[in-house]
């Protein structure tokens, strides 16, 4: 009885859990970038970015090197850039904010480490779309009209 309880409460808070975690398709991530702010110029570096870092899983948590952990679709880390709890780091964010489908801090986080660091500060990036074509050929794909 007890273990038949156990597997049902469990059940459901993954249920809950799933329901707060998006996986992308690729266009759909490039447009819903741009609807936050990130220009189409470089739009295909971004999404070339995060499906090396996170496979467009807005749900992604890896234990990082340096004792943090990389979380949600830019697989911003915890040592640096938010604290577990409640705001903090530099960008004065909750860590679990990056762990949902709502991606208005997670971008806004995105876009200032990059101004400050460079796409290079994201091992994916540089491993998977530095010096290559495929990010200029995103916006092509996503948004034919934009020439």
């Amino acid at each position: 009885m007890f273990l038949s309880l156990f597997l049902g409460v469990l059940l459901l808070s993954n249920l809950a859990y799933d329901a707060q975690a998006k996986v992308f398709t690729k266009c759909g991530l490039a447009q819903e970038l741009v609807r936050l702010g990130i220009a189409k110029t470089f739009v295909g570096n971004w999404v070339c970015l995060i499906e090396a870092e996170s496979g467009r899983d807005t749900s992604k948590e890896v234990i990082k090197a340096n004792g943090g952990k990389g979380l949600g679709l830019f697989q911003i880390n915890s040592k640096d850039w938010c604290t577990f709890g409640k705001p903090g780091g530099k960008c004065n964010a909750k860590c679990e904010d990056f762990l949902d489908e709502e991606l208005t801090k997670d971008a806004a986080c995105a876009k200032k480490i990059e101004s400050l660091l460079g796409f290079r500060n994201w091992e994916g990036w540089t491993r998977s779309c530095y010096n290559r074509e495929y990010p200029s050929t995103i916006v092509h794909l996503c948004f034919p009209s934009a020439g």
